[in-house]
C-alpha cells in the first residue's frame, strides 16, 4: 500500500493550514487504497537551511538533516496543504523542501491551497519546484478561497463539491505514485 505525506506547509501560530490539513487527513481516513501520514512543518522545526554540502550530493551533515531525509524518503508521495503568501509559497515549506534532494525524486505530489485567491500562485511555483527534485505533480488540485470558502478567513466551510475534488487529487496521486513506484526501486 503507497504511503503519502499530508504536508502542513505553514508554520505560522494561528495558521489556517493545521484546520485544512485535519480535514484533509480526515477525508483521506475514509479510503482503504493509501496510508496517509500527516506531517507538521512547524513540528519538524528544521533552522535555515545549514548544510555545508548541497542537498544533490546526499552527505547530510546535521542530524535533523538525516531525520528530515528519512522523513521524506519513507513516503511514494505527498499532498502538500499550502497557503499563498504574497504571491508564493512559504518560506518554511521551501526551506524543507531544499534540505534533501534524492528523497523527493520520482514520487507523486498534490496541492490543496488556499488564500486570498485560492492559493493557485503559490501552486504555480511549488510545482516548478518539484519538477527540478524530480517529483510528478497531478492536474487535480482543491483551492479553497479565503473569502468563500471560510467563515472569518479562518473557520473553514466544507461542502461535497471540496471532498470531490479532494478524493480528485487522492486518485491522481495515488495513481502517479503507484507508476513511478519501479523507478524508487
Amino acid at each position: 500500500m503507497l504511503k503519502i505525506a499530508v504536508i502542513i506547509c505553514s508554520t505560522r501560530p494561528n495558521r489556517v493550514g493545521e484546520i485544512v490539513a485535519r480535514w484533509v487527513l480526515e477525508v483521506a481516513r475514509k479510503r482503504n487504497d493509501a496510508e496517509f501520514t500527516l506531517i507538521d512543518l512547524a513540528e519538524v522545526d528544521l533552522p535555515i537551511l545549514d548544510e555545508p554540502v548541497p542537498p544533490i550530493a546526499g552527505q547530510y551533515a546535521n542530524q535533523h538533516s538525516k531525520d528530515w531525509a528519512a522523513t521524506v524518503a519513507g513516503f511514494d508521495a505527498y499532498v502538500f496543504v499550502a497557503p499563498e503568501y504574497n504571491h508564493g509559497i512559504s518560506g518554511g515549506l521551501k526551506n524543507a523542501i531544499d534540505f534533501v534532494y534524492a528523497e523527493w525524486n520520482n514520487k507523486a505530489a498534490g496541492f490543496v491551497s488556499y488564500g486570498a485567491a485560492g492559493g493557485i500562485r503559490a501552486v504555480e511555483q511549488l510545482r516548478l519546484v518539484m519538477a527540478e527534485l524530480q517529483v510528478a505533480t497531478i492536474r487535480a488540485q482543491l483551492a479553497l478561497n479565503s473569502y468563500t470558502d471560510f467563515e472569518n478567513f479562518y473557520e473553514l466551510k466544507t461542502t461535497a463539491r471540496h471532498e470531490e475534488a479532494l478524493n480528485t487529487v487522492f486518485d491522481q496521486v495515488i495513481a502517479w505514485g503507484a507508476a513511478l513506484k519501479p523507478l524508487r526501486g
